[in-house]
């Protein structure tokens, strides 16, 4: 018998519903660096214009951008985006930091700052300001009952684990028991 694991609530797998599709993330590119009407947007991801007009729609759903009405006869429209679709910006620097370093030999795009250096993008502790590495974080978790191993399981006794099992397994060849 097999038991069905629960996930682990995490606002990282939330923003992926909204945003982890690939042309998501293009179109959000596009519209950063300025390119606001479909035509643009479609010429420059190469994406179907049946996909890309239902990843749009559901970016204007989600509250990520607003379509704006820019012509009357016909309506035209052109998509901005909004206070939630900003804060993705980072993220798309944060990736487009990862790709420059990691995949390409010649970054493609720079942005240069206000201060007129290339921007090199951070993640920066808001309290601290020193630059976030891995050894310096240590998840807390919020949502009751789960560690850094996964959901503590309530039947646990001893010698168990304590931790709720992903079973995919036959009972008799489960080794949690099941």
């Amino acid at each position: 018998m097999t038991t069905a694991a629960t996930p682990r609530p995490c606002s990282i797998a939330d923003a992926l519903a909204v945003v982890g599709e690939k042309y998501s993330l293009l179109v959000l590119r596009e519209v950063f660096f300025g390119v606001h009407r479909f035509d643009g947007i479609a010429r420059n991801i190469r994406a179907p214009r049946d996909i890309l007009t239902t990843w749009l729609r559901r970016l204007v759903d989600a509250g990520v951008l607003e379509k704006v009405q820019y012509n009357d006869r016909p309506p035209r429209y052109e998509y901005r985006p909004t206070p939630a679709g900003e804060e993705l910006r980072p993220v798309l620097l944060m990736l487009l930091r990862w790709g420059d370093r990691r995949l390409n030999d010649v970054p493609p795009t720079v942005f240069e700052h206000s201060c007129g250096a290339t921007l090199d993008p951070a993640v920066v502790c808001r309290a601290c300001g020193t630059e976030v590495e891995s050894r310096s974080l240590t998840p807390r978790f919020t949502t009751p009952g789960w560690t850094v191993p996964g959901r503590i399981d309530p039947r646990a006794g001893p010698g168990r684990t304590g931790v709720e099992p992903v079973c995919t397994t036959s009972r008799r060849h489960c080794s949690y028991r099941c």
